[in-house]
């Protein structure tokens, strides 16, 4: 199974990982506050408590910060995705475990901040967007492509591309409530909605892939 997002920086002594630690806590309510462009480097050292030379010791640019921001979001989120991968259950209950926790990380805060400064900055500054994909939904669809296709030669699915299968799956989970969160538009959300939703999904994609439904059918032959 693809390994999710190594940890962010090499090790480091104690004061220092704290204190790095620090400055990313302070970075992430500067890039909340004023998107990526907006926010400054002397913004960040005030807000993180440091100076600027101690910022620039730890982070050469802006850019870095950011990277080691997302990187650090992403090692801590994403394994909260595949808390049910592993455990003895049907694929059925995997996939609705997946789907509610994508639905919940998704509409965190955190992400839909995300979301919004990589949307808004990705034409100008194109590295965010790739630093985004990189650690983040590249890395789920990894995760969860590794496991359909394990699951396809068990003969449990059938599912002749995994990566497109994961990339519909997590397209699936964005429906409703995550779609309208971004926009900032009212949506029921609680417990039982997620639940819902992921059912639903699951039930979509179960109808597609299930191993029940015939052999797989090839991909179309790619137009010379």
């Amino acid at each position: 199974m693809s390994p999710l997002p190594p940890p962010d920086a090499p090790d480091l002594p104690g004061a220092s990982a704290a204190k790095r630690l620090q400055i990313i806590e302070g970075a992430a309510r500067i890039f909340a506050a004023h998107g990526y462009e907006g926010a400054s480097m002397s913004q960040i050292a005030r807000e993180a408590g440091v100076s600027k030379g101690t910022l620039y010791n730890y982070f050469d640019s802006k850019a870095a910060l950011f990277t080691a921001f997302v990187r650090r979001s992403a090692c801590e989120k994403l394994p909260l995705l595949f808390e049910t991968i592993g455990e003895k259950r049907t694929p059925e209950e995997t996939l609705i475990g997946i789907a509610s926790a994508m639905i919940r990380l998704t509409t965190s805060p955190l992400s839909l901040m995300l979301n919004r400064i990589v949307v808004s900055e990705a034409a100008t500054f194109p590295v965010l967007a790739e630093t985004f994909w990189q650690v983040g939904p590249q890395r789920a669809i990894a995760v969860f492509a590794d496991w359909l296709a394990a699951r396809t030669n068990e003969g449990v699915l059938n599912v002749p591309d995994p990566v497109l299968a994961a990339e519909l799956f997590y397209a699936l989970c964005q429906t409703r409530i995550t779609a309208r969160k971004r926009l900032q538009l009212p949506v029921a959300a609680e417990a039982e909605d997620i639940a819902r939703i992921a059912r639903a999904i699951t039930r979509v994609f179960l109808n597609t892939f299930d191993a029940g439904k015939g052999p797989p059918v090839p991909e179309p032959a790619a137009t010379p």
